[in-house]
């Protein structure tokens, strides 16, 4: 019987991990794999609403939950690094045969997408980065909130307000139905074992290379929010001036949620770099 919670998605098992994921859009071309970021009680749903289905007129479009978000399996003993969201990430890909595919990761996404890039470019054919961490930066206390969040609806609301440039996003209900999802069962005890305090040494984790990054030779769409104060616009300066095949984009009036407080741009502008020949 189909859920009613349109975040529940297919099942698949991604090197024994059974993965939730969406599946949109027409099997011809390049794949586009979405890879979400790492807010509490987040969804690949949740974050790419507003993107899957638009993106997913033009290609086919899979967007899982990373081991430990959402509702993706939570393996006892999984130790939640780079090295196991990678290689979770490329299980997912071979589980549904697909051999190369487009990458646009957000955030926590980015700097996987990043590493996908480095360690497996034979499987990547270009990369959107968008709020991406995978660079070494010091850590924001809008980062620290959000990796320190504990649950409660005032905590909620505090950090979608600090997510959001457009503060017209923060209601009671988004607070309220997000504050749900992270106390569903399992959401929030894997994801208070991730980033514990002291927090900076995980931005350094999700970091890879000035060297490795320069080698990348794919092309790269860079996206940030100006106003963006959990992954600083700084990053996306540093990932501009070391990936050679480059090109950067800053929306203003934006803060961290750039593929919702500007959703019809940022699949247009996602679209029509992918469709480059």
């Amino acid at each position: 019987m189909a859920s009613d919670n349109p975040e529940i998605g297919l099942k698949i098992s991604a090197g024994g991990i059974e993965t939730n994921y969406h599946d949109m859009g027409r099997n011809n071309g390049i794949p586009l794999l979405l890879l979400h970021g790492s807010g509490p009680g987040v969804t690949a749903w949740a974050n790419w609403r507003f993107n899957l289905p638009v993106l997913a007129e033009s290609r086919r479009v899979v967007a899982p939950d990373m081991v430990g978000f959402g509702y993706t399996e939570r393996p006892a003993g999984v130790e939640y690094n780079l090295d196991t969201w990678v290689k979770h990430a490329i299980d997912f890909l071979d589980a549904l045969g697909i051999e190369r595919a487009d990458i646009v990761g957000n955030s926590y996404g980015g700097a996987l997408a990043l590493a996908m890039a480095i360690h497996h470019p034979d499987r990547i054919r270009r990369l959107v980065l968008m709020g991406a961490a995978g660079v070494e930066f010091e850590l924001t206390p809008g980062l620290d909130a959000v990796w320190g969040y504990t649950p409660s609806v005032e905590n909620m609301r505090a950090l979608i307000k600090t997510f959001a440039f457009n503060q017209e996003l923060v209601s009671d209900e988004l607070s309220e139905l997000r504050y749900r999802a992270s106390i569903r069962p399992g959401f929030q005890e894997a994801f208070a074992s991730m980033f514990p305090a002291p927090r900076q040494r995980w931005v350094d984790a999700l970091a890879s290379s000035e060297e490795d990054i320069r080698a990348i030779d794919k092309e790269a769409l860079i996206i940030h929010g100006r106003e963006d104060v959990i992954v600083p616009p700084v990053t996306s300066r540093k990932l501009f001036e070391y990936i050679e095949y480059a090109q950067l984009h800053f929306f203003g009036r934006c803060g961290h949620w750039t593929q919702i407080e500007h959703a019809d741009r940022f699949n247009k502008l996602v679209t029509d770099f992918l469709n480059e020949s």
